[in-house]
Protein backbone atom coordinates (compact mmCIF):
# COMPACT_ATOMS: atom_id res chain seq x y z
CA UNK A 1 0.00 0.00 0.00
CA UNK A 2 1.18 3.10 -0.68
CA UNK A 3 -0.28 6.33 1.68
CA UNK A 4 -4.24 5.19 1.09
CA UNK A 5 -3.87 4.15 -2.34
CA UNK A 6 -3.57 0.28 -3.74
CA UNK A 7 -0.58 -0.65 -5.60
CA UNK A 8 0.17 0.30 -9.07
CA UNK A 9 0.18 -3.66 -10.31
CA UNK A 10 -2.26 -4.70 -8.57
CA UNK A 11 -4.59 -6.44 -11.36
CA UNK A 12 -7.73 -5.14 -9.03
CA UNK A 13 -6.62 -1.63 -9.73
CA UNK A 14 -6.00 -1.84 -13.68
CA UNK A 15 -8.19 -0.63 -15.62
CA UNK A 16 -8.82 -2.25 -19.57
CA UNK A 17 -8.17 -0.30 -22.14
CA UNK A 18 -8.57 -2.04 -25.72
CA UNK A 19 -9.77 -5.67 -26.70
CA UNK A 20 -8.00 -8.65 -23.76
CA UNK A 21 -5.06 -9.60 -24.69
CA UNK A 22 -6.39 -13.51 -24.64
CA UNK A 23 -8.06 -12.20 -28.07
CA UNK A 24 -5.20 -10.48 -29.52
CA UNK A 25 -2.57 -11.72 -28.20
CA UNK A 26 -1.89 -7.77 -26.58
CA UNK A 27 -0.49 -6.74 -30.13
CA UNK A 28 -3.72 -5.33 -31.33
CA UNK A 29 -3.81 -7.71 -34.05
CA UNK A 30 -6.86 -10.65 -33.56
CA UNK A 31 -6.05 -13.82 -33.16
CA UNK A 32 -6.42 -17.06 -35.78
CA UNK A 33 -6.43 -20.58 -35.13
CA UNK A 34 -3.63 -22.37 -37.21
CA UNK A 35 -4.26 -23.81 -39.57
CA UNK A 36 -2.96 -27.79 -39.87
CA UNK A 37 -0.57 -28.28 -43.07
CA UNK A 38 -2.51 -30.43 -45.88
CA UNK A 39 -1.44 -33.72 -47.28
CA UNK A 40 -0.13 -32.15 -50.43
CA UNK A 41 1.44 -29.48 -48.51
CA UNK A 42 3.56 -31.33 -46.52
CA UNK A 43 4.64 -33.96 -49.37
CA UNK A 44 5.76 -31.07 -51.59
CA UNK A 45 8.02 -30.40 -48.33
CA UNK A 46 9.49 -33.53 -48.00
CA UNK A 47 10.34 -33.39 -51.59
CA UNK A 48 12.29 -30.60 -51.38
CA UNK A 49 13.97 -32.23 -48.65
CA UNK A 50 15.03 -35.27 -50.98
CA UNK A 51 18.24 -33.57 -51.74
CA UNK A 52 19.80 -36.24 -54.15
CA UNK A 53 16.52 -36.58 -55.95
CA UNK A 54 16.78 -40.54 -55.97
CA UNK A 55 13.10 -41.13 -54.07
CA UNK A 56 14.18 -42.42 -50.92
CA UNK A 57 14.67 -40.05 -47.67
CA UNK A 58 17.72 -39.96 -45.29
CA UNK A 59 17.49 -39.61 -41.78
CA UNK A 60 19.58 -36.60 -42.51
CA UNK A 61 16.81 -35.66 -44.81
CA UNK A 62 14.17 -36.28 -42.59
CA UNK A 63 15.61 -34.29 -39.67
CA UNK A 64 16.04 -31.37 -42.13
CA UNK A 65 12.54 -31.49 -43.15
CA UNK A 66 11.46 -31.91 -39.50
CA UNK A 67 13.41 -29.01 -38.47
CA UNK A 68 11.88 -26.63 -41.45
CA UNK A 69 8.70 -27.85 -40.34
CA UNK A 70 9.43 -26.54 -36.37
CA UNK A 71 9.85 -29.42 -34.27
CA UNK A 72 11.78 -28.88 -31.54
CA UNK A 73 13.51 -32.47 -31.75
CA UNK A 74 14.43 -33.20 -35.39
CA UNK A 75 16.84 -35.52 -35.04
CA UNK A 76 13.87 -37.64 -32.52
CA UNK A 77 11.71 -36.99 -35.05
CA UNK A 78 13.52 -38.23 -37.86
CA UNK A 79 14.35 -41.68 -36.15
CA UNK A 80 10.17 -41.88 -35.32
CA UNK A 81 9.45 -41.85 -38.52
CA UNK A 82 11.87 -44.28 -39.65
CA UNK A 83 10.30 -46.35 -36.97
CA UNK A 84 6.51 -45.67 -38.45
CA UNK A 85 7.51 -45.53 -42.41
CA UNK A 86 10.38 -47.62 -42.62
CA UNK A 87 8.50 -51.45 -43.67
CA UNK A 88 11.60 -53.25 -45.62
CA UNK A 89 14.03 -51.71 -42.32
CA UNK A 90 16.54 -50.69 -44.65
CA UNK A 91 17.26 -47.34 -42.98
CA UNK A 92 15.76 -45.45 -45.56
CA UNK A 93 11.84 -44.23 -46.77
CA UNK A 94 11.44 -45.28 -50.45
CA UNK A 95 8.43 -43.76 -52.42
CA UNK A 96 5.88 -47.09 -51.67
CA UNK A 97 6.94 -45.90 -47.81
CA UNK A 98 6.18 -42.13 -48.45
CA UNK A 99 2.37 -42.52 -47.27
CA UNK A 100 3.05 -43.99 -44.30
CA UNK A 101 5.54 -40.97 -43.42
CA UNK A 102 2.81 -38.34 -44.65
CA UNK A 103 0.67 -40.04 -41.88
CA UNK A 104 3.29 -39.91 -39.16
CA UNK A 105 3.69 -35.82 -40.27
CA UNK A 106 -0.36 -35.87 -40.26
CA UNK A 107 -0.81 -37.19 -36.81
CA UNK A 108 1.76 -34.88 -35.75
CA UNK A 109 -0.05 -31.51 -36.68
CA UNK A 110 2.26 -29.52 -37.89
CA UNK A 111 0.70 -25.93 -38.63
CA UNK A 112 1.13 -22.87 -40.94
CA UNK A 113 3.55 -20.51 -39.82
Amino acid sequence: MYGNHQAPNNPDNVQQIGPKCEETGCYGRKKTAPVPLTEDQLKGMFRRFDTNRDGQFTRQELKDAFHSLGSKFPSWRAFRALYHADANGDGFISEHEFTELLNYAIRLGYVMN
